[in-house]
């Protein structure tokens, strides 16, 4: 076996055992009952560990839940607890937060809770269950891109020093990999665009109703 074949087996291993890690939470992992905030903090550092890069990193504060609150992006909660609505939307923003706007969450996150939060016939729980239903399906996808993209770097910088080659399939993999993200990211943020320019179109709209329910009176009395 030549070394990049090896290298690239151990490599493949090592990224399908970090995705086995980060297994998602599930939502009836989520504690049906409501919790205080340091009872908050403690279920995401537990459950979430394995997102870390570093192991003082922090995963959600006592002051960025406060912040999210304050900004609208989160319910506020009900005399100092949180619901389980209030757990899943977090790990929404928690997920969301390392490659988005804090606006950009609130455009995308304010219409789901909007109609989501504490529903009776469809909440937060069904909402989250259905999304990672989906991301399920994606993940052996996502797995087979990136052995693809993994075997595209090594056969770049053919010609260049034999010393030198090991740096350069790892600076173009992350070049492969930084490219796919940035696109990615980029269609996001047009449908936040697009999102936030029909939510005023309903808003201008509704007000020109408004208005002319308003002026229909007067009109007619003349």
């Amino acid at each position: 076996m030549g070394l990049q074949e090896k290298e690239m087996k151990e490599f493949l291993a090592n990224i399908a055992n970090v995705i086995k890690d980060m297994d998602y939470i599930k939502s009836e992992d989520v504690p049906n009952i409501d919790l205080y905030m340091d009872q908050v903090t403690t279920f995401m550092d537990e459950q979430l560990k394995s997102c870390k890069r570093y192991e003082d990193d922090k995963i959600l504060t006592k002051t960025m839940i406060n912040n999210y609150a304050k900004n609208n992006l989160l319910p506020s909660p009900d005399k100092k607890k949180y619901s389980k609505d209030h757990m899943l939307t977090l790990l929404f923003i928690y997920y969301f937060k390392n490659i988005l706007s804090i606006s950009d969450i609130q455009s995308i996150l304010n219409p789901i809770t909007d109609k989501y939060f504490n529903g009776e016939t469809f909440n937060m729980e069904n909402v989250y269950d259905e999304i990672f239903k989906v991301e399920d399906l994606e993940a052996s996808k996502f797995f087979k891109d990136i052995a693809k993209k993994y075997k595209q770097a090594l056969n770049t910088f053919t010609d260049f020093p034999e010393e030198d080659q090991k740096m350069l399939h790892t600076y173009s993999f992350i070049c492969m990999l930084s490219f796919d993200v940035y696109v990615k990211k980029m269609v996001i943020e047009r449908l936040v665009d697009h999102m936030n320019e029909n939510q005023k179109a309903k808003q201008s709209d509704s007000e020109e109703n408004k208005q002319a329910g308003e002026d229909k009176p007067a009109e007619e009395a003349s």
